[in-house]
């Protein structure tokens, strides 16, 4: 997937205009990039479109646990955004990640996070 087809997708489903889907993009994936070990955001943003793979920063190699809320929080935060913007622009954006990438990349990501995270990613396995 491009990355003009990954934030259009982004702004589709999501409901805004394709500067504030750019914003949420990368700022999901750096949050999830502090919930997921370092080696697998690697992996991950390996399978993504190059402005994605520059722009987002891996900050550590420890997976830092917290949930949900706090995830749309920090999304939220960092996007300058209101929560229910951000948590629409985390689904969006991780359903976007879905399909843009290998079943197996996505699955390994899914593994890292608890089960209450399907709501943001769909079922998990």
């Amino acid at each position: 997937m491009d990355h003009q087809t990954f934030i259009d997708s982004v702004a589709q489903r999501a409901g805004v205009s394709r500067d504030v889907a750019e914003t949420l993009a990368r700022v999901t994936l750096e949050v999830l990039a502090d919930r997921i070990t370092g080696g697998e955001a690697r992996d991950l943003l390996a399978q993504l479109p190059k402005p994605l793979k520059d722009e987002v920063l891996i900050k550590s190699e420890e997976a830092e646990a917290f949930d949900v809320p706090e995830f749309v929080r920090r999304v939220a935060a960092r996007a300058h955004v209101d929560e229910q913007t951000a948590h629409d622009g985390a689904v969006a954006t991780l359903v976007t990640v879905r399909e843009a990438v290998t079943p197996g990349e996505f699955d390994d990501i899914t593994s890292q996070l608890p089960q209450e995270y399907r709501e943001l990613v769909g079922p998990m396995p």
